[in-house]
């Protein structure tokens, strides 16, 4: 077993399970949607201890070029999956998870699904809600809202059993 720098301060691990499950997560993510290479860097910061890397430890722990580094951070960062920042004096970025990760990316899918919402409704208005056309949009309309109420309700939840774990 090796450790790499950013992991010495964890227990040792298997570095070749590591790079196998950084691929087969990758892969999943692709499989549901996802970009190949933003998921396996997201892949990469997810199993990373310090959740935070260069470009140059992304693209030496993926084996893939730069660019290919480059490319995919910039997607991962205009989804708000990751944050590009730089260390005073340092010419480096690194690239991190945010804290809160899965709460941050949900919610701002929520704003999404309001603005979905918000649009339907408008939807219905111009079509009128007796029509077929307006009845399939008020139906739409009518799940995003209820899909706000209840994600709404499951935040509320999960902020409850963190607290709870004392996290």
């Amino acid at each position: 077993m090796t450790t790499t720098p950013e992991s010495a301060s964890s227990t040792e691990r298997d570095e070749d399970a590591v790079r196998r499950y950084v691929e087969h997560l990758g892969l999943t993510l692709s499989q549901i949607g996802m970009q190949r290479m933003p998921a396996r860097v997201f892949a990469a910061l997810m199993t990373t201890d310090a959740g935070r890397l260069t470009a140059a430890e992304l693209a030496d722990q993926l084996s893939v070029s730069p660019a290919a580094i480059s490319g995919a951070v910039r997607w991962l960062e205009q989804i708000g999956l990751v944050a590009k920042e730089r260390e005073p004096g340092s010419r480096r970025d690194h690239y991190r998870l945010f804290d809160d990760l899965w709460y941050a990316t949900f919610m701002k899918r929520d704003r999404m699904i309001a603005l979905w919402r918000d649009a339907a409704d408008d939807g219905v208005s111009a079509l009128g809600s007796d029509t077929p056309a307006g009845e399939r949009i008020a139906e739409m309309r009518d799940f995003l809202s209820f899909m706000i109420k209840e994600l709404n309700d499951m935040y509320a939840k999960w902020h409850e059993m963190k607290a709870a774990k004392g996290k």
